[in-house]
């Protein structure tokens, strides 16, 4: 009997975490820059569908970059189009690491990646539909070398 209900338990558990788990809505879209070498007149452009308009995003900017990069910041120029609307941009001053501490992200051998939030809270889409975006470094070098991938990442926020 003891037993029976061993096994009810476990069973009931089981199907509360499989239950309680949410598909997390995620686009992500990643450009390679060819050779390492992004020049200012070509930026990273994409598109993305928004279908539900009364939640909220976090977007983010993802970077991959190798130790080689010379500097502890990027310059962006990051412009978001909404569904028949204009393309409006935002300079961002996106920090990549520090003397003391090294590189933000995470890592492997000499690549980083750095993921971080455009705005410091959530966004809402008023229109459904296809958004574009394209994200160019306005760093004063050019081409910037050693930046391996630019990208834009929206995140669906689930609030209790």
């Amino acid at each position: 009997m003891k037993k029976h209900w061993i096994n009810f338990f476990v069973g009931m558990m089981c199907a509360v975490f499989l239950f309680s788990c949410k598909q997390v809505e995620v686009f992500e879209q990643n450009q390679v820059i060819a050779s390492g070498k992004w020049m200012r007149n070509a930026p990273v452009q994409g598109t993305f569908e928004i279908t539900d308009t009364q939640s909220v995003y976090n977007i983010y900017i993802v970077l991959r970059h190798t130790d080689a990069y010379e500097y502890n910041n990027i310059w962006l120029n990051i412009g978001l189009q909404s569904p028949g609307g204009e393309m409006n941009f935002q300079k961002v001053d996106l920090t990549l690491g520090n003397d003391q501490n090294g590189w933000e992200g995470t890592g492997m051998n000499d690549i980083r990646e750095v993921r971080k939030l455009i705005s410091g809270r959530p966004r809402q889409f008023i229109k459904p539909g296809k958004y574009y975006f394209q994200i160019g470094h306005i760093m004063r070098h050019d081409p910037l070398l050693h930046v391996l991938n630019a990208g834009l990442r929206v995140e669906k926020v689930y609030q209790p």
